[in-house]
């Protein structure tokens, strides 16, 4: 077992497999939020569904739009297990917390390089500091 320190987390602990990518994400532009599938044809998911899983990648983006995206998704049963990124912005913290989501970041590693695609993640909120275990 590999663990990895966070700098910041909130949200419970999750248990779950990773879709990993080192890329961006916007819930508004990279999402088909009703197929739960990520839709741009640019992004290194494309075609992915990410209900359900840890969703491991490289930074947040977007704007206000991200945060009332989550809440709706959240309410339909269509959010990631948890959103772990390297880098995130203020916007995506606040969507996260509206949505009541698992979120994670700021590690001292690039967590999509050091985190295999499909692997079995827990991420421990409760603790301090907060910590990405990869399981298998």
């Amino acid at each position: 077992m590999t663990a990895y320190p966070a700098k910041a987390a909130m949200g419970r602990s999750v248990r779950g497999q990773a879709l990993v990518a080192s890329d961006g994400f916007s819930a508004r532009y990279d999402l088909d939020r009703t197929a739960g599938v990520f839709s741009r044809p640019q992004h290194a998911l494309f075609g992915r569904s990410y209900v359900g899983l840890v969703l491991i990648l490289d930074r947040a983006k977007g704007g206000v739009a991200t945060a009332w995206m989550l809440h709706e998704m959240a309410a339909r049963g269509m959010l990631p297990a948890a959103l772990v990124f390297n880098t995130v912005n203020p916007i995506m913290v606040q969507g996260a917390a509206l949505a009541d989501a698992t979120m994670m970041s700021g590690f001292e590693v690039d967590i999509t390089r050091a985190v295999a695609d499909g692997a079995l993640v827990q991420l421990d909120t409760a603790v301090a500091p907060a910590m990405l275990r990869v399981l298998g």
